[in-house]
């Protein structure tokens, strides 16, 4: 079969429920169930910690004992279930419990698309990873200004139905016929891995991590109370999905020129940048609380996330061996993408109900840091000789058109 329009069908399936729940679901909790904003954002925030530690142990140990197909399928209908579940929850406690279930199965089919991903990229089977990944974006896009149409139209009750429905859908293509060598189980050796403290033993790994863990974290306000603070600002509702959706489209974008317009930069340059970026952005909304602004400063979400996403997926292809990229990339996934945005989000929606703008100010305690460590880093990475580049050519781009492309 066509491995390169599976894989493409499989991620924009996949993007289209993410572009539903990312930017809507806190916005759910509250308006359908009756949650405060303190509420809500605890719920997501314990549902960031589960989802760290599933992404960081027990996904890397059920791909170690399952093929992808076996894993895809059981998360799908994990999330499937877990969902149906949401239908009865009205009271905190149930809630927090379906929704905790729910980031325990849900947010894994990432890591486990990009598994399949390399594992088809790996045996020459995906010829350009990035434009797969690009399908999911467009995914995203889509069913974020569909939803606002839908919400506008027929209440926030639609988003949890819109879900389910992209779900079941993803779950059925799951079941169809998938490529060969992703039904196979892994061998007994792709167990045998260094641990994850040897990473810290690579040349400003650590340093590394903890510039992309503040840049990520900074997201937080924005992912869980983006969605409101377009309505504090009396944004039309069925505007809303466009808005949310620049940021979006600013990431790909960068993504289909940073390889031509980046390749030049160190990473060290392109963490700056990145800080710098989102920094500005969080005080253009800080300082002008309008829908315009908020528009323009939508298009730093190619510096904020796309950038430093990039940048470090450029230093993993450097400086880390291929033995040890997987747990690179579950760390960062835990500690950057999960359990930071969590501490955040928590953070955030204290400041929020203060003051919805505090929310977004208050994500420059990350910001600032990370700029000035990254600043720190090039200076570092100036003086010190290249002499560990664990570069592997033979799974690198120039063989087979991998390209990092994410949506946050």
């Amino acid at each position: 079969m066509n491995s390169q329009r599976w894989m493409n069908r499989q991620f924009f399936s996949f993007f289209i429920t993410w572009g539903v729940y990312l930017p809507y679901w806190t916005g759910w909790m509250i308006h359908t169930k009756g949650m405060s904003v303190s509420q809500a954002s605890l719920i997501m925030s314990l549902g960031l910690v589960v989802r760290g530690l599933s992404t960081l142990f027990v996904f890397p140990y059920l791909s170690g004992k399952f093929s992808s197909r076996t894993l895809l399928n059981g998360m799908a209908i994990g999330t499937l279930l877990s969902l149906l579940c949401c239908i009865p929850a009205n009271s905190y406690v149930s809630l927090l419990v379906v929704t905790l279930l729910l980031h325990f199965f849900y947010p894994t089919l990432m890591p486990a698309l990009d598994s399949a991903a390399s594992v088809l990229v790996q045996n020459k089977q995906l010829r350009d990873y990035g434009k797969s990944r690009s399908w999911g974006s467009i995914g995203f896009v889509i069913t974020g200004m569909l939803i606002t149409v839908f919400t506008g139209a027929l209440g926030d009750e639609v988003i949890l139905w819109a879900l389910l429905l992209g779900i079941l859908v993803f779950v059925c293509l799951s079941f169809m016929r998938a490529p060969v060598i992703l039904m196979e189980k892994p061998k007994a050796k792709q167990m045998k891995k260094g641990g994850m403290l040897q990473l810290f033993h690579i040349k400003h790994f650590g340093l590394v991590l903890i510039i992309v863990i503040l840049l990520q974290a900074a997201h937080a306000s924005y992912y869980s109370y983006g969605y409101i603070f377009l309505q504090e600002i009396y944004a039309p509702k069925y505007l809303i999905g466009m808005i949310l959706n620049i940021a979006v489209l600013a990431e790909i974008i960068f993504f289909l020129l940073a390889d031509r317009t980046f390749h030049k930069f160190s990473v060290g340059s392109l963490l700056t940048l990145a800080a710098l970026g989102s920094t500005v952005r969080w005080i253009l909304i800080f300082l002008f609380p309008n829908i315009i602004v908020f528009c323009i400063a939508q298009t730093l979400h190619a510096c904020s996330f796309a950038m430093g996403h990039y940048a470090f997926m450029k230093y993993l292809t450097k400086h880390i061996p291929q033995a040890q990229i997987p747990n690179a990339q579950g760390m960062y996934s835990a500690l950057a993408l999960s359990w930071s945005t969590a501490v955040f989000t928590f953070f955030g929606g204290y400041l929020y109900e203060i003051e919805p703008r505090y929310a977004f100010i208050g994500m420059i305690i990350c910001t600032i840091p990370s700029m000035l460590l990254a600043i720190f880093y090039q200076k570092l990475a100036a003086k010190v000789p290249d002499s560990n580049d664990h570069r592997d050519d033979s799974c690198g781009r120039g063989n087979h058109g991998y390209s990092p492309v994410g949506v946050d």
